[in-house]
């Protein structure tokens, strides 16, 4: 790739379309944008900049795509994949000035929102007009409207109500020669042509930059009620997920954490309470809404009966807000405090949600075989796991060089099952070199012809998704 480097001159262009401020060029300022989560990866952006509408964007990679110049859209950074890292210098392109909620449609049913919108913000703004946009990711206190739809987001109550991609009807994008489109239309159905909405949900930001987004949305379920259920046996509480949706329950959120994430948890956060027997090896969370109370204590009774044929504790019923709080609390914050305490690396799998006791068993398998450690936990109900592989008292020479046939196993395991590399968190740069467990030659090619179509110069967040 022959990309230009940011000189004076490009400073200088800059400088016409945007303020000032909005041009960032201090090393300090560089390095805070050049990182997400993913583990301890930094790329600098050699300059940042923050547009604050659309026709800006658009000025910014007519530009850069004329002088060859790599854009990397900058979210929230809090990405897990490295989607956000700026492998190759050039711009960092910030969306976080962008952040206004243009309009929510009562009649319709829909919200018009900029990428920069916090999304718990964004539930918090339809929740006051009796409304709901489901998806809810673990970090939805910070992280933006535009990168879930980036990277296709979950969360939690996928199980019932589905991904970002399930909401999204219409999508302004910039393309990476600045022209501007729009993916869709503002309705529900539509059989116009290409789906190039949903092509450019989950594309991670290598096919053109997400300006405005439209999403539909649901009346409010105002009740729910949350069972935490504890097992002897890690694979019974997997095996009880499948069982729950085969009697004819269809939870708002079914949640595992096996005994090593929940004992972190609670390590980490002095405020997070709930004593567990010796014998418990993990937890199902689940949770039932809707809008009828006595309905839904019916359907927890389902459950209950349920969960007995696999060797469940006593089940705490949340039915208060501080008791739900406290449940959540532990399960959102898993993922954190693993990270505080140790080097590790965040896989995650999904697989049809039948075959998660096999994966589940698999990866401790693997693990013994490479000498790692993983923390396990996830949306359940979706068979998506979250693996976090414990660096421990692995050598950096096998955390390096060995650990990564670890993980190629994980992924072989996990597509041989059925599943996929990634549900939620995306490909990014720190899995692209195992896209062909995956996709074959053929489907890589397909997916390589569909990136030069769109940015034939490839400036688009160079060296994210395709190996």
């Amino acid at each position: 790739m022959n990309f230009k480097k940011i000189t004076k001159e490009n400073i200088d262009f800059f400088f016409k379309i945007l303020n000032k401020e909005y041009v960032i060029t201090d090393n300090d300022s560089r390095v805070s944008f050049g990182h997400d989560e993913t583990e301890d990866l930094s790329f600098p952006p050699e300059v940042v900049l923050l547009p604050q509408n659309t026709e800006q964007v658009s000025a910014i990679m007519t530009y850069c795509n004329n002088m060859s110049i790599p854009v990397t859209p900058i979210g929230a950074q809090t990405g897990l994949s490295g989607g956000a890292l700026s492998i190759h210098g050039g711009v960092g392109l910030s969306l976080k000035k962008m952040n206004s909620i243009i309009k929510i449609d009562e009649l319709n049913l829909q919200v018009i929102t900029e990428p920069g919108v916090i999304t718990q913000e964004l539930q918090e703004a339809v929740i006051k007009k009796g409304l709901f946009y489901s998806p809810d990711p673990s970090s939805k206190g910070s992280c933006f409207i535009g990168g879930n739809v980036a990277e296709n987001a979950g969360g939690p109550r996928a199980v019932k109500y589905g991904v970002t991609k399930d909401w999204i009807l219409n999508l302004e994008v910039v393309l990476p020669n600045g022209e501007i489109i729009w993916t869709g239309a503002n309705t529900l159905k539509n059989s116009t042509g290409y789906n190039l909405t949903q092509l450019m949900v989950g594309s991670e930001g290598t096919l053109g930059v997400i300006t405005k987004i439209v999403l539909k949305l649901i009346p409010y379920p105002t009740k729910n009620v949350s069972m935490l259920a504890p097992f002897k046996d890690a694979s019974k509480a997997c095996e009880a997920v499948s069982a729950i949706f085969r009697a004819g329950i269809t939870p708002s959120a079914l949640e595992f954490m096996e005994r090593d994430a929940l004992d972190w948890i609670l390590k980490f956060d002095d405020s997070v309470s709930l004593s567990i027997d010796d014998t418990t090896k993990a937890h199902l969370l689940i949770e039932l809404d809707g809008n009828d109370l006595d309905q839904i204590y019916q359907e927890c009774e389902k459950v209950n009966s349920v969960l007995e044929q696999f060797d469940c504790g006593e089940i705490l019923f949340a039915d208060t807000e501080s008791q739900k709080e406290n449940i959540w609390k532990m399960r959102r914050r898993i993922g954190e405090a693993v990270k505080s305490n140790s080097i590790y690396k965040e896989e995650d799998t999904v697989v049809p949600r039948y075959e998660l006791p096999k994966l589940l068993a698999g990866v401790k398998q693997i693990g013994e075989k490479y000498g790692f450690e993983s923390v396990c936990y996830g949306h359940a109900g979706d068979g998506n796991l979250h693996i976090n592989i414990i660096k421990g008292d692995l050598s950096n020479k096998a955390w390096k060089e060995e650990l990564p046939k670890g993980i190629r196993e994980i992924f072989e395991l996990t597509v041989s099952l059925g599943g996929t590399l990634s549900g939620e968190h995306g490909i990014g740069y720190v899995q692209k070199d195992y896209m062909d467990i995956a996709f074959n030659k053929t489907e890589l090619a397909l997916l390589k012809g569909i990136k030069d179509l769109f940015d034939p110069k490839g400036i688009m967040n160079p060296s994210k998704i395709l190996p």
